[in-house]
């Protein structure tokens, strides 16, 4: 039609709804669609299941061309929108299933965790639904479909008249149904109240209506009045219930209210341009002289005005009414009677494009789904700690859940990948969340830096009651015997190197890292030349004794203070460099341990620092090397055995250090090289000065020169 009167450009005012290929097909120029384009409705259904989480959708629609170009754009949307259609049945408009179609149907609508069914059709198609509820249904499976939940378009809704009203509509209960927007006209349920067939001429359909609803004859004054029940003009369409005749107007027919004042707006307007050459407000101007029957488009593409339900009537580009789609929910009660809420609407000239608002607190999901959202998915969702994997040879909206790999998290349901928390924070045990990491270092709160100082103070104080009572006891052949000048920088050294534990504890800052290990090289190489020294001078002095002996002039404190400056200015050039090219700095470890940041002094050159060690390591293992071989050496005095003792103990120590130190981690680094120093330090103190101090205290008698000869003869 639109076609054929096109070519007269002749005006067509269509009041149903269209498709979107549809409405690009007609006569854009003398074709005006009082319903908004069908493509707002579909993007309607799309967010509606967004909005309630349904993805497995089944879906049934008229066996015709309005049914094709429904499931091509409506599959579109689907896989756009992470939906998928648990299956598709087609329905005849004019004809039944085989019983082998029968069978399929029910076997795949029964089956599946689908209980969100989409119908797209005309009146027929929900005929043949109620038809095949009530006739071909088996009765075991009624129950399962009336735990189904229907959401029907606008083409296809849901009017029941009188002579279906016996029918069972029990399979729509609790219905999702769209509709063309409407607003209820002013004086409307008036005008329906007063409504009976001998006050509105020409109501032959009313006539026969009437008869139907009410079980009653309207009598006919130019007949006589047959035996029967007599209508007495005391009924009213308000006492029928809702699901043979609702008092509410439907979308069609307050779209045909808005075309007829649409066209009678359009006619008044031509008319006083006719009469006073000028346009109404609200409409473009057009040539008023001669008016032809093509101009009355311009007019009509001009509409602009308020009908009597308060809302703005006009037109777009396309020849669409500017306006939207109603969300209904259709509730069926016991007696066949319906009642239709406004749940929502579908709003085309929002900002945001087609949006859907829902009020969900005026939805009722009645006792089947237990009055809470049903749901329809192909798989259960993943909770957060898991990612969606997709199931071999089903849809994309089939899948699995796996739980996140170590050290990722997923928070959120249904996530396809799972992603790594920041540096600072770290994975929950149930991998949903990022927790904060806390801050990780040897602090005097810890137990660990609570022993380590407690242990470094108390060898402090023993070192320097040793030191005293060496000063004290100077002039005794014991303190002189073996360089008395080495001995109190052994002590002075010792007395550092247990000080210098207390720069590992604490917060790591600059200058605690910048000093650590330098000062820490230094002193413990300080220690170890004067053992070494100490150990050289044994030697030294026996072969002096020898007659004829070369080796006289070596003895005295000139070569052991050269060996003590030497030794240690290798060390300080190693440190000095290392200093000005690549010193240690505080950094941050946050991968080493799961839940901690780690503060901690970054070396700079890891190089340097194992050559501080590799150096001072060298200088004790000569060191041991010469105490050992000189250890039976005939002295009053003799050292060497002593030191022999003490370097056993400084070498184990430290190289226990080297792989314990790389595979510890944390905290417990710093607490090793503590240890390693308390240790070592300990070990030179007690090797080789208990001894000593055992004779001062307690055997003054053998602290005298002539037990010196008498152990040398």
């Amino acid at each position: 039609m639109a076609e054929l009167l096109g070519a007269y450009k002749i005006p067509q005012l269509a009041y149903g709804s269209f498709a979107s290929q549809e409405s690009e097909a007609t006569h854009a120029f003398s074709f005006y669609r009082m319903s908004p384009n069908e493509f707002h409705q579909y993007v309607g259904i799309i967010r509606l299941l967004n909005h309630f989480g349904w993805t497995w959708i089944g879906l049934v629609v008229a066996d015709d061309e309005s049914g094709d170009q429904f499931l091509q754009v409506i599959e579109t949307l689907f896989a756009q929108n992470g939906i998928c259609s648990a299956f598709i049945q087609r329905l005849p408009r004019h004809s039944r299933l085989t019983e082998e179609q029968d069978n399929k149907f029910v076997r795949v609508t029964v089956d599946g965790n689908a209980r969100v069914f989409l119908m797209h059709g005309d009146a027929m198609v929900v005929m043949w639904m109620i038809t095949f509820y009530v006739f071909l249904l088996p009765e075991d499976m009624k129950a399962v479909y009336l735990g189904k939940l229907w959401i029907v378009t606008a083409q296809a809704e849901i009017i029941v008249t009188g002579p279906t009203k016996i029918m069972d509509f029990q399979i729509f209960k609790d219905t999702i149904s769209f509709a063309v927007h409407s607003e209820e006209p002013q004086g409307f349920q008036a005008y329906l109240q007063n409504a009976k067939p001998n006050r509105i001429e020409g109501g032959d359909l009313l006539k026969e209506f009437w008869e139907q609803v009410f079980d009653c004859t309207v009598p006919n004054p130019r007949e006589p009045m047959e035996t029967g029940n007599k209508c007495t003009w005391e009924e009213k369409l308000e006492m029928v219930p809702s699901s043979v005749f609702e008092m509410s107007i439907s979308g069609h027919s307050y779209s045909i209210y808005n075309a007829v004042y649409a066209v009678a707006y359009t006619l008044h307007a031509m008319g006083l341009c006719r009469v006073k050459h000028r346009m109404m407000s609200g409409f473009r101007r057009a040539g008023c002289q001669e008016l032809q029957a093509w101009q009355l488009h311009s007019f009509l593409q001009a509409t602009f005005f308020n009908n009597t339900a308060g809302e703005i009537i006009s037109f777009n580009d396309h020849g669409e009414l500017i306006t939207g789609f109603d969300v209904m929910n259709l509730i069926r009660f016991p007696n066949n009677s319906f009642l239709k809420t406004k749940i929502g609407m579908v709003n085309p000239n929002d900002e945001d494009g087609n949006r859907l608002i829902i009020n969900e607190d005026m939805m009722e999901w009645r006792a089947r789904f237990n009055q809470v959202l049903p749901l329809s998915t192909c798989s259960a969702a993943c909770q957060p700690g898991n990612l969606k994997t997709k199931e071999e040879g089903k849809k994309f909206c089939c899948f699995n859940c796996l739980p996140c790999p170590e050290g990722k998290i997923s928070n959120t349901t249904n996530m396809n990948a799972c992603f790594e928390c920041p540096e600072d924070q770290y994975p929950s045990k149930s991998k949903n969340r990022c927790i904060p990491k806390d801050i990780s270092f040897l602090s005097y709160d810890d137990p660990l830096g609570i022993s380590a100082a407690s242990v470094a103070v108390l060898f402090f104080l023993i070192t320097a009651l040793v030191l005293a009572l060496f000063i004290k006891h100077q002039d005794t052949p014991i303190v002189k015997a073996n360089n008395r000048d080495l001995s109190y920088i052994l002590l002075i050294s010792l007395l550092l190197s247990f000080l210098s534990s207390f720069l590992f504890l604490g917060r790591p800052g600059k200058v605690s890292c910048f000093l650590r290990q330098a000062a820490f090289g230094i002193i413990f190489s300080v220690a170890v030349s004067c053992v070494f020294a100490k150990t050289i001078t044994v030697v030294v002095a026996f072969m002096a004794t020898k007659p004829g002996s070369n080796m006289r002039k070596w003895v005295g404190k000139r070569l052991a203070n050269s060996i003590v400056l030497f030794c240690t200015l290798i060390q300080v050039v190693i440190c000095t460099v290392w200093l000005g090219s690549f010193p240690p700095f505080p950094d941050l470890d946050m991968h080493s341990l799961t839940g901690l940041i780690v503060v901690e002094c970054n070396e700079g050159s890891f190089i340097m620092f194992y050559l501080v060690l590799g150096y001072m390591g060298l200088l004790s293992v000569i060191s041991f090397t010469v105490a050992f071989l000189a250890r039976k050496l005939p002295d009053g005095f003799n050292e060497a055995k002593f030191i022999t003792f003490s370097m056993l103990i400084f070498c184990s120590v430290w190289l226990s250090f080297v792989p314990t130190y790389v595979s510890t981690k944390g905290k417990y680094i710093v607490a090793v090289e503590i240890f390693s120093i308390l240790a070592s330090s300990a070990g030179l103190l007690t090797c080789i000065f208990s001894p000593k101090c055992y004779v001062i205290l307690l055997r003054p008698e053998l602290n005298n020169k002539d037990h010196l000869i008498k152990r040398k003869n």
